[in-house]
């Protein structure tokens, strides 16, 4: 106020003059050079100015930005300027900030010690704070800049902040929608409501950055699924009253479900044959469109032009929308691009990955013919690699304009961790856990882990290294080791295992992969002091087993190409070979189906797998149960582990104290479930879900010695089957599983187990 006054009363009494200076003096200055000050004003001596042209000097010295106050008055043919300079900040310190500490605070701020002090800079600072707990869903923190001098024109600059509470999330709704209800929707975009565990889970805060991601989230969801109409009329969040809480409202509109119509494809190059490309086209009339898929056939296109040696190729697609039968009518036009080529690839702010990692995840190299679609996938499969917290693709102009540069910025987050934690389950109690990981092993983008668990009943020490590109190419390697103990509480003996294995995979089409394996293992069977059957103990007199085995693993993942959002199907089959070297000689084969799939507008979600194996002995090899397969809750509910199958028996005593698992050569297991909403709030995260399994485990060769008055039960392949209800709880944990069940039929040695916890597994 100051400053303004005086500044009034001079332009009053100098409005209408106009002067001559032959000196201009300056005071009141101590570390700014009084020869600054002249230049800022630019007042010429010996000439007439005007008033105005006194205020605009005024104006210049004033947005310097170095002067509390400024002060000019003219004296007869002398210029006298009066300023105060801004103090220097001695030192910056926060105060009532628990939440953040404060070598974060400094960063937040532009203010620095033995900088010039701003009041204008100061109260952006506070604003800087204040949206930094903001981000953290801390709305209603306020941060107050207070400055106490010191002496000798300097300050200590302290910023008073009140965290508050953290402002969260009450509800996420939705208006408009009517295909999909607000439940599914919620689990569509990344705002999540406050649940029952609100202090462990922070996606329950609003963020103005989350916000626009949900935004893309929605559109996404839509667009795959028919819905090309779709739109966001607005996003409105309120504060509650009490300014404790948001209420996040989407405004949407959905529009109609369009599906594919006529697919054609016509060519523009004289290289590029219809009838070739035609083939590529795995879309057909009458299914739900989806952009996605769309841009598969480009993909495959593209591919094929490249097998072909055509260049330049470009994939245009044409939709002709036909409103009356909500069709889209998609027809693919091969042309000839521009002649333009990659000149160069520049890979800026990767200070620990190599430039090498980042540019594998080009299918381009420099020389080759330039292609957009490849250049944005290439930037997406960067950014999924998450070494990166943000990373930025962008093409120029090169050296001539047939030549583009990639430039691609990326900036690097943490990719190491460092994790302790506890464990339980219903079969192996409590027990602790320890990890340390590493996805970007000496900026390599290797993978390094060592973890130690132990629980009541088993302690595992293990260690896995994989390089996903090996020698340079698209080859994954991997090796990994492994000491487990067993307590077995099921079985009346012990386990002591050495495992090392290591192997290559590589890709043999779009959604499937070959794994070529070596594994090398050690087995020994402990007798625990109880009672056992014959076959055990003459199982456990062969000592420590040695199986050296070669193998290969071959797996099919339809959700690599995302063609259905609501459906997923993969397979898997291996077999492994053991004899090249080692005690064991056997050939064991797998194989396993998974599928799931959304009904009822996405609201009941179905899943089905199916697993089997075979053990067979060679050269005379006598397996034992340590070789068999031995099934029971993990791959069928409702039986403890080593549950079903075939046993040894005392009879002699009624069933006394000889109940032996041995464990089959042959298995078979169906497994079918649907998980769907409880009419729970979504916040609290839990879901209901029921389960049907089927299946068996039989073919114990008869080796052994079988005491008297005991015999081998339940080697026939009868089946079991269960039913039961299950609870899903997405935790902060974990997502646990609670399953009740109840055998329908079994045989008459089997042990059943009604309850299990677990962790839930997703497909």
């Amino acid at each position: 106020m100051c400053v303004t006054l005086l500044f009034a009363a001079f332009t009053t009494t100098a409005e209408a003059q106009s002067y001559r200076f032959s000196s201009v003096s300056v005071s009141g200055n101590e570390r700014i050079e009084s020869g600054t000050i002249l230049s800022y004003a630019a007042i010429p001596r010996g000439q007439t100015v005007s008033a105005a042209d006194l205020n605009d000097a005024y104006q210049r010295i004033v947005r310097s930005g170095l002067f509390e106050s400024v002060d000019m008055e003219p004296r007869g043919g002398t210029l006298v300027i009066r300023v105060v300079e801004f103090p220097t900040i001695n030192r910056i310190s926060f105060e009532g900030n628990r939440r953040i500490e404060d070598d974060v605070l400094a960063r937040t701020i532009g203010s620095r010690s033995r900088y010039v002090y701003s009041a204008n800079r100061a109260e952006a600072d506070a604003q800087a704070i204040a949206q930094a707990y903001s981000q953290s869903g801390r709305s209603a923190a306020r941060v107050t800049p207070r400055v106490i001098r010191i002496g000798n024109n300097r300050v200590d600059l302290v910023f008073e902040i009140f965290e508050g509470g953290i402002v969260e999330l009450e509800r996420v709704s939705f208006v408009g929608n009517q295909k999909f209800s607000d439940g599914r929707l919620r689990r569509v975009v990344g705002s999540k409501q406050a649940g029952l565990l609100r202090t462990l889970i922070q996606s329950d805060t609003y963020s103005e950055d989350r916000l626009n991601f949900d935004r893309q989230l929605l559109r996404d969801f839509y667009l795959s699924r028919g819905y090309v109409d779709f739109r966001i009329n607005s996003v409105k969040a309120e504060l509650s009253q009490e300014r404790d809480g948001h209420f996040l409202t989407f405004n949407v509109t959905e529009g109609q479900q369009f599906r594919f119509g006529k697919i054609t494809v016509s060519s523009q190059h004289s290289q590029a044959e219809v009838a070739d490309f035609q083939r590529s086209v795995n879309i057909r009339s009458g299914t739900v469109y989806s952009p996605v898929r769309v841009e598969n056939v480009i993909a495959r296109m593209e591919r094929l032009a490249i097998q072909k040696s055509i260049d330049f190729l470009r994939v245009e697609p044409q939709i002709t929308r036909n409103d009356r039968d909500l069709t889209l009518d998609i027809e693919f036009v091969l042309t000839r691009g521009p002649r333009v080529f990659v000149e160069r690839i520049d890979i800026e702010g990767n200070t620990t990955t190599l430039d090498q990692v980042v540019r594998r995840q080009f299918r381009t190299a420099e020389g080759d013919p330039f292609n957009p679609r490849e250049v944005r996938e290439s930037a997406e499969r960067i950014r999924a690699l998450g070494y990166f917290e943000s990373a930025d693709v962008q093409t120029r102009e090169g050296s001539s304009p047939d030549q583009v540069v990639v430039n691609v910025n990326v900036e690097e987050q943490p990719t190491g961790s460092l994790s302790f934690g506890g464990t339980y389950s219903t079969n192996g109690g409590f027990g602790v856990a320890a990890s340390f990981r590493e996805d970007n092993f000496l900026g390599r983008g290797q993978t390094l882990e060592f973890a130690f668990s132990g629980a009541t009943s088993n302690r595992a020490y293990t260690m896995s290294f994989s390089e996903p590109a090996f020698l340079g190419r698209n080859v994954g390697f991997d090796f990994g080791g492994g000491y487990y103990e067993t307590d077995n509480q099921f079985a009346n003996y012990d386990t002591k295992n050495v495992t090392l294995s290591t192997g290559l995979s590589f890709p043999i089409s779009e959604a499937s992969r070959l794994k070529l394996k070596y594994d090398f293992r050690y087995t020994d069977m402990i007798l625990d002091g109880t009672t056992v059957g014959g076959i055990i103990a003459a199982e456990a007199a062969r000592g420590g087993l040695f199986a050296s085995s070669v193998g290969y693993e071959f797996t099919y993942d339809s959700r690599r190409t995302g063609l259905n959002p609501n459906t997923g199907l993969v397979l898997n089959f291996g077999q492994d070979v053991a004899g090249l070297g080692g005690d064991a000689r056997y050939v064991k084969t797998g194989a396993r189906a998974m599928a799931q799939t959304r009904v009822w507008n996405e609201e009941v979600t179905l899943r089905a797998t199916v697993n089997g194996g075979v053990l067979h002995g060679v050269g005379g090899y006598s397996t034992r149960t340590t070789d068999r397969y031995l099934i029971g809750n993990t791959i069928m509910r409702g039986f403890e582990p080593d549950g079903l199958g075939p046993r040894e028996i005392d009879t002699a005593t009624n069933g006394g104290t000889v109940n032996d698992a041995l464990g089959g050569k042959f298995y078979a297991v169906a497994q079918f479930e649907m998980e769907f909403p409880l009419g729970l709030p979504e916040e609290y995260g839990i879901s209901g879900g029921a389960f049907y399994d089927v299946g068996t485990v039989w073919g114990y060769d008869g080796a052994g010695n079988i005491g008297a008055g005991n015999q081998v039960v339940n080697n026939s392949p009868n089946f079991r089957h269960v039913i039961g209800l299950s609870l899903f709880w997405d935790t902060p944990i974990g997502p646990l599983r609670f399953n009740w069940s109840r055998a329908l039929k079994k045989e008459s040695y089997d042990n059943e187990q009604r309850f299990d916890l677990t962790v839930s597994t997703k497909f």
